[in-house]
């Protein structure tokens, strides 16, 4: 029976897409994986998959234009091993009539709660060579500090930042921990500006620590994901109003507008400042004025 705390696989799909662009370019080396950048999200819906078989986590095609397999972890079994064959052969399989990847490389990236598993599994006839990174070597509260900070004086987050902070969550021991840490770094990503970024990190941690993840807190990342869709759409249509207009007075009524648009979606107020001071550049004084004067 399908656990209800996991996402659907159309879900998933869905959150892919939004992850496909922004994931392009991105290095996995913040993980403690040494292989090329991504250069492609794949899709992960692989043939004659049986109905009782989990899909994949991830599927990226890197700059070397090697097929990488990523999988996350908490303990070391060995029948894992023939979850990964079979991700394998079905990848092959979706191949057979086209030309066969260079390389696939088979990721594991295991949580906290795992210190050492075997690289190779052999089997006599065959040999699985596994690529392994072990999250408990990242510093949790060191990085997670680093980002709050960044955050705090409204300075952007590098890519490498961004990729940290989808994964932190499950740099934590024990499940309860990482759920507690799945709404801290939710929470932590509502503070980035740019909207773009801010969907990408919450749509990734939703996409990378699905196993661990309640329905509520899913339900609760996609709404926040919606919000921040929505709320570009607003600052889009505030920004061409203000192009057409070109007068002060629509320019500050198009602000007012806006700002009351965004609060009605319980947008905190330092991202709106935030968004305001992007969209209209606005200095960091001019912004909370105009939010002090919509709370009057």
């Amino acid at each position: 029976m399908k656990n209800k705390s996991e996402i659907t696989y159309h879900n998933k799909d869905v959150l892919s897409k939004i992850l496909a662009e922004n994931f392009k370019d991105k290095s996995l080396k913040v993980y403690g994986i040494d292989v090329p950048k991504i250069k492609q999200i794949l899709p992960t819906n692989l043939p004659e998959i049986q109905v009782n078989e989990m899909r994949l986590d991830n599927l990226f095609l890197l700059e070397d234009d090697s097929i990488a397999i990523i999988d996350y972890e908490s303990e070391v079994r060995w029948e894992n091993q023939l979850k990964y064959l079979n991700y394998i052969v079905r990848i092959l399989e979706r191949y057979k009539k086209e030309e066969l990847p260079k390389q696939i490389r088979m990721i594991v990236i295991y949580t906290a709660d795992v210190e050492m598993a075997p690289e190779e599994f052999s089997a006599g006839c065959l040999t699985l060579k596994l690529e392994q990174a072990f999250l408990r070597k990242i510093n949790s509260e060191s990085e997670w500090e680093e980002i709050t900070e960044k955050l705090k004086a409204k300075l952007p987050l590098s890519d490498d930042e961004l990729m940290k902070l989808i994964i932190l969550p499950l740099t934590y021991k024990g499940k309860e921990r990482k759920k507690q840490a799945v709404k801290e770094a939710v929470e932590l990503a509502k503070q980035i500006a740019d909207s773009e970024k801010k969907t990408f990190v919450l749509s990734g941690i939703l996409v990378f620590a699905d196993k661990i993840i309640d329905a509520d807190t899913a339900k609760y990342i996609k709404e926040v994901v919606r919000m921040t869709q929505v709320a570009e759409l607003l600052l889009e249509e505030g920004r061409e109003e203000g192009r057409e207009e070109g007068r002060k007075e629509s320019r500050v009524q198009g602000i007012n507008t806006l700002v009351d648009s965004l609060k009605s979606l319980l947008i905190p107020d330092e991202t709106i400042a935030a968004q305001l001071m992007e969209r209209y550049q606005l200095t960091s004084d001019e912004a909370d004025a105009f939010i002090r004067q919509r709370q009057m």
